[in-house]
């Protein structure tokens, strides 16, 4: 399958230009920190952003791989050439007012994993904001303090120093990096706990991330750590507070799920390949609100699928489908970013089309969109994929 398609991400298809900003607001780590896919202005020349943003982001996959450090070059060399096909920094299209989603990474991911996704949407009319977790969930996140203040590194687990006194972002002066590394389980430890205390941090992040951009869209000031990015204040009046819904995958998933039962100003949510274990029992006992299931053929089990049945009995406008010959990473940018080596050891893809299988994530979403944010664009045209039919789907979950 290698061989069929070059390992780089797809442009967008939609009607629109898109670019890419990253905001870092209160750079301190109860701040918000994202990136952003935008509908832009058409330019001529435009400098396209690393996949991976920063080395250290590699040091952060291999940590939470469990491989060796001395893998943190080979996976540069694999991965760290790519670049998203966007525009960085090009000017906001500020000709409407757009819909706005909020996605949230998987364990061990960071925002730009799901850019293929991301961009995808946004070329359809969206401003996409895919949020950096702080919980340490993320394989490596960082985030700033004064450097007149102490600062206290952290370290991955077998020693090696967090930071670098690198950045392709240049941060405003006076400020310190400190890296969060991916929090790992305890022998004997259980899960769950710790989990759900991520979750609601992450819950609290989606919904502050929700709030800087409604104060952004409101006009009110705010200050980018970040120098020379996209000014926030371009966005005054151009995000459809009204239509605003979740999206994330796996731990994202289940964040998702939380956010729109806790947060009314969601109005629904498209889980993907949602991990159900951090999500507390108290969770099936109302209404969640307007959830779209759209899983792999190979993560699921029949306890997961038995907990989104019970959400689904709630309100019967949930939607679960599966795709076949997917994985769990099929839903990631891995699976378009790995040749066969790489993919038989760490199942990047099934069985299915990478190609083929984000298609019917993208068409899916937008359908399922549409429907519960009263869009007016012709998405219902993929409606038949939100009820499970068509071709490498199923509506009932497959084990």
């Amino acid at each position: 399958m290698g061989a069929m398609f070059s390992l780089k991400l797809p442009t967008a298809k939609g009607p629109l230009h898109v670019g890419c900003t990253d905001f870092m607001i209160d750079h301190s780590r109860e701040g918000s920190f994202c990136r952003l896919y935008y509908p832009c202005e058409a330019v001529e020349q435009s400098r396209q952003p690393l996949w991976i943003p920063r080395y250290e982001y590699c040091a952060g996959l291999v940590n939470y791989l469990n491989r060796s450090r001395w893998s943190v070059p080979l996976l540069n060399l694999a991965f760290g050439y790519h670049t998203v096909p966007v525009a960085w920094n090009a000017p906001f299209r500020a000709e409407e007012k757009y819909p706005l989603i909020i996605f949230s990474h998987g364990l061990g991911a960071f925002r730009s994993v799901y850019s293929a996704i991301c961009l995808e949407i946004a070329s359809h009319g969206f401003i996409v904001a895919a949020v950096e977790h702080r919980d340490e969930s993320a394989a490596f996140t960082y985030y700033y303090q004064s450097a007149a203040g102490d600062v206290e590194q952290e370290t991955c687990e077998d020693g090696t120093p967090s930071a670098v006194p690198i950045s392709p972002q240049v941060a405003q002066p006076g400020l310190k990096e400190v890296w969060l590394p991916v929090v790992k389980l305890k022998t004997g430890e259980e899960e769950f706990p710790l989990r759900n205390d991520q979750l609601r941090q992450r819950v609290k992040e989606c919904s502050q991330v929700l709030n800087l951009l409604t104060d952004i869209n409101q006009g009110k000031s705010v200050n980018n750590a970040f120098l020379g990015n996209l000014c926030p204040s371009v966005l005054k009046d151009c995000i459809d507070l009204q239509r605003v819904a979740m999206m994330g995958h796996s731990f994202g998933g289940s964040t998702s799920v939380q956010v729109v039962a806790e947060d009314p100003r969601f109005r629904c949510a498209v889980a993907l390949d949602s991990w159900m274990l951090p999500l507390s029992e108290e969770m099936y006992s109302k209404d969640p609100g307007l959830v779209f299931f759209i899983n792999s053929e190979k993560f699921q089990t029949e306890d997961t699928i038995r907990k989104m049945g019970r959400l689904q009995s709630m309100n019967n406008k949930i939607k679960i489908i599966t795709i076949l010959g997917s994985v769990h990473q099929s839903m990631t940018d891995f699976t378009l970013l790995t040749g066969n080596l790489l993919s038989l050891a760490f199942e990047t893809r099934g069985t299915i089309d990478p190609l083929v299988g984000l298609k019917i994530i993208q068409k899916a979403s937008l359908a399922f969109l549409q429907r519960h944010l009263d869009l007016p664009k012709d998405f219902n045209q993929w409606d038949d994929l939100v009820e499970g039919k068509g071709d490498h789907i199923v509506s009932e979950p497959r084990l």
